[in-house]
């Protein structure tokens, strides 16, 4: 089962918790999404998760399993691209003269023991219809770091294909956990929808 995340602390708490038990500590070595090798340290906080649970052009959605356990999780944010580079053809116009509508996917985790089992690309697709029914959306985009060859792998076979675009690692700031290498950064993925 699908649902939205509800402003709760007990939700909240139950994110985070998931979140971290997917990419971080000995326990996220249990599936493939793991960390463990690149980043100590935290992987989200409650503040964070609260923010996307409550931001009115999010979705934080959750995969539960029969008992309404909460086995996977991602957010998908509506964005707007600058009018520049909407003007390039890279998605579809919001003809309020923003630019191009699209959406940013991210928070993605899965229960390390229930990785492989179709969930996170179940969550994938959801995330995108949602962005298309909610918003238009004519594209998503992601942030991978870039020493994630599997996981890149995984959504260039979603159809996710790297652009040019290269984020750094924001070393400096704590909240994104405490970098085991000196040479993390992100790759930019994205995929047109509609």
């Amino acid at each position: 089962m699908f649902r939205a995340a509800v402003d709760s602390d007990v939700e909240i708490a139950a994110i985070v918790d998931l979140v971290e038990s997917a990419y971080r500590g000995e326990s996220s070595r249990a599936g493939w999404t793991t960390e463990a090798d690149l980043l100590a340290g935290q992987r989200t906080d409650v503040a964070e998760v609260r923010a996307a649970v409550t931001d009115p052009h999010s979705l934080l959605l959750l995969a539960t399993d029969g008992a309404g356990e909460r086995v996977g999780c991602c957010h998908v944010q509506r964005r707007i691209e600058p009018p520049a580079q909407a003007m390039a053809g890279s998605g579809d116009t919001d003809h309020s003269g923003e630019g191009a509508v699209g959406a940013y996917f991210g928070m993605f985790a899965v229960r390390p023991g229930l990785q492989g089992s179709g969930i996170g690309g179940s969550l994938l697709a959801r995330a995108e219809q949602h962005a298309v029914r909610a918003w238009a959306a004519g594209w998503m985009e992601m942030l991978v770091i870039a020493q994630r060859a599997e996981l890149l792998d995984w959504y260039q076979r979603r159809g996710y294909a790297p652009t040019s675009g290269r984020r750094p690692f924001p070393y400096a700031d704590r909240r994104f956990g405490d970098p085991l290498r000196p040479d993390l950064y992100f790759v930019v993925l994205r995929r047109g929808l509609g």
